[in-house]
């Protein structure tokens, strides 16, 4: 019960990772709100999770209202009096029209970049006024590891959670003063509904060629780094960028083409 008592404003927390980070905090005894655009299926978990004696709420939230931002935060801590911890969990991205650098329309460039760093930026701002007031608190950035390196397509989606990950280190540095914790989490290419839905199984295969650990993430691995940060066993760290992507990114770009059943460790290959 690492997290009993504390106060958890999860976003975008009806499925996958976000969903995952619910659960999680739930059961480690955490009263979570659980932020989300569809408050039948938030209900719906709510309920799940209640039923196995756990407290879980839900408030409106839709990153395309900014004044959805303000109402989540303060519906909250209307209930429940404060907030310790805001999860960061929403993003967005367009597979279809978020291209490689010449193909992609301004417009869809920009647009991506905005709801993506808005949703970062304003539910940080909102949760941290609270949380100066309240002792501190600790606020949790859920990027990507294509926010580290630039990549072939999905140029926005990278660039903006680039970006997420400055701001954490900025929101960090910040608001220390006031016992406010910031860091960011960096999923690789985690087995949810999104992956499933948005990325072939051609193209997740050539992925997993160049992951050592030859798999997909889970979203409870994500959720399990989470209860770290949110909890006091990382009241000493901040402005963290931590990659959970089964060490994708670590090694040579050949690593993918060399480490096959055919030829690896092979010195004559």
């Amino acid at each position: 019960m690492k997290l009993k008592g504390k106060v958890a404003l999860i976003t975008a927390s009806t499925r996958g990772i976000g969903l995952a980070i619910t659960k999680a905090f739930a059961k480690e005894g955490a009263i979570v709100y659980m932020a989300a655009r569809n408050l039948e299926q938030a209900k719906h978990e709510a309920d799940k999770l209640n039923s196995e004696g756990c407290t879980v709420k839900y408030v409106f939230y839709d990153a395309n209202k900014p004044d959805s931002y303000i109402t989540m935060t303060d519906e909250a801590i209307k209930n429940a009096g404060h907030i310790d911890v805001l999860v960061n969990n929403f993003g967005t991205s367009n597979p279809e029209k978020d291209l490689d650098f010449s193909n992609t329309d301004a417009d869809v460039f920009f647009d991506i970049i905005n709801i993506n760093l808005r949703s970062v930026f304003m539910a940080s701002k909102e949760a941290a006024k609270h949380m100066a007031t309240n002792g501190g608190g600790s606020i949790i950035n859920i990027s990507s590891v294509a926010g580290l390196v630039p990549d072939i397509s999905q140029i926005a989606y990278g660039t903006s959670k680039a970006a997420i990950n400055y701001l954490t280190k900025l929101i960090a540095a910040h608001e220390a003063k006031n016992n406010i914790r910031c860091n960011a989490i960096l999923p690789g290419m985690t087995a949810t509904e999104a992956v499933e839905k948005n990325l072939t199984e051609g193209f997740r295969e050539l992925f997993m060629r160049h992951i050592p650990f030859k798999r997909m993430g889970t979203p409870e691995e994500i959720a399990n780094a989470s209860v770290y940060f949110a909890s006091d066993d990382s009241a000493y760290t901040t402005g963290q960028i931590l990659t959970i992507s089964g060490g994708f990114g670590l090694t040579t770009p050949l690593y993918g083409d060399l480490n096959d059943n055919s030829n690896r460790f092979d010195p004559n290959y």
